[in-house]
């Protein structure tokens, strides 16, 4: 009845034919019942114009007159009947089959790109599914203040990718010397993701209390630019001839192809499982693994033992002191298999005797791990940086290359022409700087005296860490990467009044002491006993950043702490 009332009202207006109008909508609804009762189905599959999607059916149905149609609807079925939510998305699937699989064919303009290859059209089965990752995993970061940042990542993300995201959402620098630390405090352990790594797959190992941290590493692909630096002639073999050095020219091609046979070669101390005590013995690292020497210095297989294999494991720096586990010394590291929660009976922990050669085995064994994929990895921002360089300026808004000096010394301010004189203006206005900046320092706004100044301006400067020990400075310097120029100031601890450099130079650190001097009621800070002068700290580190003077190279990295 309501469709009858809603129908007449229509046809008055638009002068249709009432009576053949509501025949075929109860054909088409009557059609619909006799297909669902003659199916043993939860419902039938229907296309959207509400006709049946089985070809024979609808032309049957077309054909057959309306009283017969009407007999073939079973009087147990009611009208009303709801159809199942299954059964309705069942419907879509096999309709989309069918819609698609009567689309006429389409040429291929790409048939190499098609399996098989002389396919000439594009067959709906042979495009691939699209299958987007929808999984979202929850990771916590933490910085080197203990303050921790909560990231939704995608499966598919790599440790490169996550970094990239963290520094832009702290506002950093993105100098591609950022780095993922995995970080075991119970162990003692940790080491920085390659780029490449997946976060949710190392993550998926970790026990409870391990965590992330995202910090500085300068060190990472230094390698690649001083390559003899990392890689003494001594430690360095042919596996077919062990008095054979590589040539220097062709050191990092040889580790990269994997037609070369080099290896890794040296005494190291072994912790022996399940006891305190160390050995040590002659090992060599290759492509296949880690061996040991049992007799001697000999490579010959029946005396040669594996201790490690480098695609089941990753290597660790150990943050723990020698203390903790006996080390003979302060250069050990750890091997640890990649499935494994870290219990100690499963470590491999090793002693080198310096510092050369624990970054040399250190080194290796990521090169012969993930060969070409690091070098590539280390293309990456080299391209970007290639790109930049193309141009002879640096890249400016439009407002700012608008900019021109002025002079508002006198009543009327005028444009400075003259060059010389613009550079002068602006020295003078940063002199003044220094001056006015981070007055809230001492917590007071009334005018500072100018040596009072000069003694706090350096606080906020990244590579100012105030008053720390030495063996935290040496701590700091490691973690972000022993490399030429690599630096901090502290505070003195044997003279208040005086202040530390930290500087690391050929992977060794060492420390210069910066004192103050007075000349004509004027404090200064000299790094050589008064030849050089400086009315602060921020004035010493940039002269040193731009000459080396008394020291052994110039300052090159500030060691930085950021808080996420």
């Amino acid at each position: 009845v309501i469709w009858r009332v809603s129908i007449d009202t229509r046809a008055s207006k638009d002068d249709v034919d009432l009576e053949a109008l509501v025949n075929d909508m109860n054909s088409s609804l009557e059609s619909l019942y006799s297909t669902c009762s003659s199916q043993q189905t939860e419902s039938a599959p229907l296309l959207h114009n509400g006709q049946n999607s089985c070809s024979h059916h609808h032309h049957i149905q077309h054909n057959q007159p309306r009283q017969q149609v009407f007999t073939q609807v079973s009087p147990d079925l009611r009208r009303s009947q709801p159809m199942h939510i299954l059964a309705f998305r069942r419907l879509q699937v096999e309709e989309q089959q069918l819609r698609t699989s009567s689309l006429p064919a389409i040429p291929n303009p790409f048939p190499e790109l098609c399996s098989p290859a002389s396919s000439p059209v594009l067959s709906p089965g042979s495009l691939p599914p699209r299958e987007p990752s929808s999984d979202k995993y929850i990771v916590k970061i933490f910085s080197e203040d203990g303050i921790g940042k909560v990231v939704e990542i995608p499966a598919d993300m790599t440790a490169r990718d996550l970094c990239q995201l963290l520094v832009y959402k702290s506002h950093l620098v993105d100098d591609n010397k950022w780095s993922l630390v995995e970080h075991h405090p119970l162990l003692g352990l940790e080491r920085c993701l390659e780029d490449h790594e997946l976060v949710v797959q190392v993550q998926a190992f970790m026990n409870s209390d391990s965590r992330f941290l995202f910090r500085k590493n300068y060190a990472k692909y230094e390698f690649f630019r001083n390559p003899l630096t990392f890689f003494p002639e001594h430690m360095v073999a042919w596996c077919q001839e062990s008095d054979h050095t590589i040539p220097p020219s062709q050191l990092l091609q040889n580790f990269l192809s994997t037609s070369s046979c080099p290896e890794i070669q040296g005494h190291l101390y072994m912790k022996e499982v399940g006891r305190k005590s160390w050995k040590k013995v002659y090992m060599f690292l290759r492509r296949s693994g880690l061996y040991c020497s049992t007799k001697g210095t000999s490579k010959e297989p029946r005396h040669l033992q594996l201790l490690a294999d480098l695609e089941e494991s990753n290597i660790f720096t150990v943050t723990l002191g020698k203390k903790h586990h006996g080390a003979p010394t302060d250069y050990h590291f750890c091997i640890k298999p990649n499935k494994t929660r870290g219990e100690m009976k499963e470590l491999r922990m090793l002693c080198a005797e310096d510092e050369q050669s624990r970054t040399c085995w250190m080194t290796a064994f990521r090169l012969f791990k993930y060969g070409i994929v690091l070098y590539q990895n280390y293309g990456v921002p080299q391209q970007t940086k290639t790109l930049l360089s193309h141009f002879s300026a640096p890249v400016r808004s439009v407002s700012e290359n608008s900019l021109v000096a002025m002079d508002f010394s006198g009543r009327i301010g005028r444009v400075i022409d003259n060059p010389v004189e613009a550079q002068s203006a602006a020295m003078e206005e940063g002199l003044v700087w220094r001056r006015k900046t981070r007055m809230h320092i001492l917590g007071s706004h009334s005018p500072l005296h100018h040596s009072s100044l000069n003694s706090v301006i350096h606080i906020a400067q990244l590579w100012f860490y105030g008053r720390i020990t030495r063996e935290e400075s040496h701590r700091i310097i490691h973690q972000q990467g022993q490399v030429d120029g690599l630096f901090l100031l502290r505070v003195s601890q044997s003279n208040p009044k005086a202040y530390v450099l930290t500087l690391c130079h050929h992977q060794k650190i060492k420390h210069f002491q910066i004192l103050p001097c007075e000349e004509d009621g004027q404090v200064f800070f000299s790094l050589d006993d008064g030849v050089t002068k400086f009315t602060d700290l921020i004035q010493l580190v940039e002269f040193y950043q731009l000459n080396r003077g008394v020291l052994p190279c110039k300052l090159k990295h500030p060691c930085t702490v950021v808080a996420l």
